[in-house]
């Protein structure tokens, strides 16, 4: 770790941009470098020990080239998968982690029935399990694996026009009635859906609260770092954006420009 390096934040895709967008308020004086792993998206399509080892060796090389004052994982199947390994493997290194926010949710719910809204992979980990067993065994906690919506996230923050009954057909399961119970909490499980909140809102059948877990993740970074000593000449003209696969849409780049990212000319993986 170099106290002076920038913050590094990875994620699958372009959906952790939500994710720097918070850090950039909490930390102005910092550099970001943000790495979205295009060439392996979507991570649900991955077997879990070949995606362990395919994280595992991009970090190695991530690592060595950027130095990075810490590490956001903006990606809940990451680092509920491999943040355990990157610890172990990369000691010096601080990695900060993204996790489903199944204990706000549990706290904050007045009726008692949540819903977690996640990929696949994430809903199906032994690691999303646990928290609902440590945290909300008192509430009635949905877990909702949909296949499209990060994908779906990604072609509407490019600026791709994207059917209400596409996004309805993967979030209808989180809304639930039981007697005179509503489901009132949807917790946001990867960090792609809160580009697609206000959508959510438009379409959902009653009244919920769309949990976004970045600012808390920014927070957390920030902690982190404590007062080590920040990059000098920061803010969005001197952070850039690595993409591991060579394949960019023209409104990707367009959206890159517009969180103020240069494209770095070496690709990663």
């Amino acid at each position: 770790m170099s106290d002076d390096g920038p913050v590094l934040i990875f994620d699958s895709g372009i959906g952790g941009l939500t994710v720097l967008r918070e850090a950039r308020m909490l930390m102005p004086e910092r550099r970001f470098v943000y790495i979205a792993d295009n060439a392996a998206f979507p991570y649900g399509d991955w077997q879990e020990e070949a995606l362990l080892d395919h994280l595992l060796r991009l970090f190695a090389q991530l690592l060595e080239e950027i130095r990075p004052a810490c590490v956001i994982i903006a990606c809940n199947t990451a680092f509920t998968l491999a943040g355990a390994a990157l610890r172990e493997r990369f000691p010096e290194t601080d990695f900060v982690g993204t996790v489903p926010a199944i204990k706000p949710a549990a706290e904050r719910t007045a009726s008692g029935l949540i819903s977690v809204l996640a990929t696949p992979v994430t809903v199906k980990r032994d690691y999303t399990k646990g928290l609902i067993e440590s945290f909300a065994t008192h509430c009635h906690a949905r877990l909702v694996g949909s296949r499209y919506l990060a994908a779906l996230a990604e072609d509407y923050i490019c600026g791709i026009a994207v059917a209400d009954s596409a996004l309805w057909a993967e979030i209808a399961p989180c809304f639930v009635e039981e007697e005179s119970r509503r489901t009132d909490i949807v917790v946001l499980a990867c960090t792609h859906y809160p580009f697609l909140a206000n959508r959510f809102r438009k379409l959902a059948p009653w009244p919920v609260d769309w949990l976004n877990p970045a600012e808390a993740i920014a927070m957390q970074a920030k902690r982190v770092l404590g007062s080590s000593t920040a990059a000098a000449d920061g803010g969005p003209n001197h952070d850039f954006v690595i993409f591991t696969g060579e394949n960019l849409r023209p409104e990707t780049v367009r959206l890159m420009q517009g969180f103020g990212l240069k494209i770095a000319a070496r690709r990663a993986g």
